[in-house]
C-alpha cells in the first residue's frame, strides 16, 4: 500500500488556504464563508474518490466507501476542519484528509473491504463559535439533544439554530444522533500536540485513553472604588481574590498524584477595566481534566473548598456555574490491537500513550468502539501557525491507519 504523500500535502496546504487570516495562520470558525467553502472542497474531494457523501442537520459531513456487505455496521475514521483563530494547519485535518487518502490507498492496493469504511468530518470540534467543543460528536453520541439549538449562541447572540440554517443546515437536530449498531469501530487519527513522540524518536503513538474535561465559569464579586480612595486594609478586590483562586487551580492539580491532571485558567474579564478603578467583578473560564474521573472530581472538590475559603477571608462572592463535565474514556481493547498489529505489520515502532487533549473520538467512544492513534508533530506545537507534522509522519500515520482499516473492514 502506497500513500501518495505528494498529493496529501497538497491538499492540507489547500485547505490551509481557506482562512479568514493569512498565511501561514489559519482561522476557520464553523460556519463561517471559509469553513462552507473548505466543506464544498472536501465533498468534491470525496466524490472524486467515488464515495457516497451525505451531511446531517448540524453538518457533520459523512463519505463512505460501500462495502460488500453495505447493509452491516461501518468502520468509521476521520476528525475535524474548524481552526480556532491564528492557529496551524494540521490539526484535526490529518484526521480527515489522511482518512481520505488511507480509502484511496486501499482503493489503489485492490482491495476490497467488506464492512463499509466511511470518513466522518466533524462539525465544530473547536469551541470558539458558541462555546462547547465537539459539538458535532456530543450531537452524534446523544450528549447533546434538540434544546442544543436555542442554547448555545456565539457571541453576536445567534442561536445555533439561526447560525446552521443560514449555513443551509435545516434539519431536525432530533435527527443527527447514531445509533450504536452504525459503526463497528472507529479510529481516529491526529498529531500528538504533545512532545513525547518526537523526543523518543518514535514514529506512532497508540492511544488506550482519552483525558476529558470539567469546564467551569467563575464569577467572583467584590467592591469597586478609587484606586487612590479606598485604603488597603478595607478593599474588597475581586481580582485579587480572582488571582487566588487561579493558584488554587494550580494547586490542585499539581498536588493530585498524577502528571496527568492539568487546570487552566483560560478567560479572565475584569470589570471595569479600568487602571484608576479597583475591580468589582471578574469573571474566570477554567478547564480541569484527567484520565481519571475520581482523581479529577477530587481536584474540583479541592478548588471548591479553596474557593469557600477565599471568599470568607476576602469578605467577596464566589460562585461557580458548570459549562460542562465530561467523563473520560479507555479506548476499546480490540481497536487498540488492531493499531499494535498494523504497527507491526508494517515494521514501524509505537508506544501507548494517553491523549491529554480531548477529541471527536471521546464522544464517539460512548456509542462505538473506539481508538486513536498520534503521530508527532514539531515541538509539541499545536494551535499556533508553526503547528507541523512532516510529510514522512503524516504519511506513516496514514499508512498504519489503513492497515487497521483494512483489518477491522475485513
Amino acid at each position: 500500500m502506497n500513500v501518495d504523500s505528494e498529493l496529501l500535502t497538497a491538499e492540507l496546504d489547500m485547505l490551509a488556504s481557506f482562512s479568514d487570516t493569512p498565511a501561514p495562520t489559519v482561522t476557520r470558525i464553523v460556519f463561517s464563508e471559509s469553513d462552507l467553502a473548505a466543506r464544498h472542497w472536501f465533498k468534491g474531494l470525496c466524490a472524486a474518490a467515488g464515495l457516497v457523501v451525505r451531511e446531517d442537520a448540524v453538518g457533520n459531513t459523512f463519505a463512505r466507501w460501500i462495502g460488500s456487505e453495505p447493509s452491516i455496521a461501518a468502520i468509521g475514521t476521520g476528525s475535524h476542519i474548524d481552526a480556532i483563530p491564528h492557529s496551524g494547519k494540521y490539526d484535526g485535518t490529518v484526521g480527515v484528509l489522511g482518512g481520505l487518502e488511507a480509502i484511496r490507498t486501499l482503493q489503489r492496493s485492490g482491495f476490497r473491504p467488506r464492512r463499509s469504511i466511511e470518513v466522518l468530518m466533524f462539525t465544530s470540534e473547536e469551541p470558539t463559535r458558541f462555546g462547547i467543543g465537539c459539538l458535532g460528536s456530543r450531537l452524534l453520541s446523544g450528549g447533546l439533544d434538540a434544546t442544543a439549538d436555542q442554547h448555545f449562541k456565539d457571541k453576536a447572540g445567534q442561536t445555533l439554530a439561526q447560525v446552521r440554517n443560514q449555513a443551509g443546515f435545516t434539519g431536525a437536530l432530533d435527527d443527527v444522533r447514531l445509533s450504536k449498531s452504525y459503526y463497528d469501530a472507529f479510529v481516529e487519527l491526529h498529531i500528538e500536540q504533545g512532545p513525547l513522540l518526537e523526543q523518543d524518536g518514535i514514529p506512532i503513538g497508540v492511544v488506550n485513553a482519552i483525558a476529558a474535561p470539567a469546564s467551569s465559569r467563575i464569577t467572583i464579586e467584590g467592591e469597586g472604588g478609587h484606586a487612590g480612595a479606598v485604603l488597603m486594609p478595607t478593599r474588597r478586590d475581586a481580582f485579587l481574590a480572582a488571582c487566588e483562586v487561579a493558584l488554587a487551580i494550580e494547586s490542585a492539580a499539581k498536588s493530585s498524584g498524577s502528571v496527568d491532571t492539568v487546570g487552566t485558567v483560560g478567560v479572565c474579564d475584569v470589570f471595569p477595566g479600568v487602571v484608576n478603578g479597583i475591580p468589582s467583578r471578574v469573571r474566570i473560564e477554567i478547564d480541569v481534566r484527567d484520565t481519571d474521573l475520581t482523581r479529577r472530581d477530587r481536584a474540583l472538590m479541592q478548588i471548591e473548598e479553596a474557593c469557600h475559603e477565599i471568599a470568607a477571608r476576602r469578605r467577596v462572592s464566589i460562585q461557580s456555574e458548570t459549562i460542562n463535565a465530561d467523563e473520560p474514556c479507555v479506548c476499546e481493547p480490540r481497536i487498540v490491537d488492531a493499531l499494535r498489529g498494523a504497527c507491526r505489520s508494517l515494521s514501524f515502532s509505537f508506544q501507548d500513550m494517553v491523549s491529554r487533549a480531548y477529541h471527536d473520538s471521546l464522544f464517539m467512544s460512548r456509542i462505538a468502539p473506539t481508538a486513536m492513534l498520534f503521530i508527532p508533530c514539531r515541538g509539541g506545537v499545536s494551535h499556533r501557525p508553526d503547528e507541523y507534522a512532516s510529510p514522512e509522519a503524516v504519511a506513516t500515520g496514514v499508512r498504519v491507519l489503513a492497515e487497521t482499516l483494512k483489518a477491522l473492514a475485513s
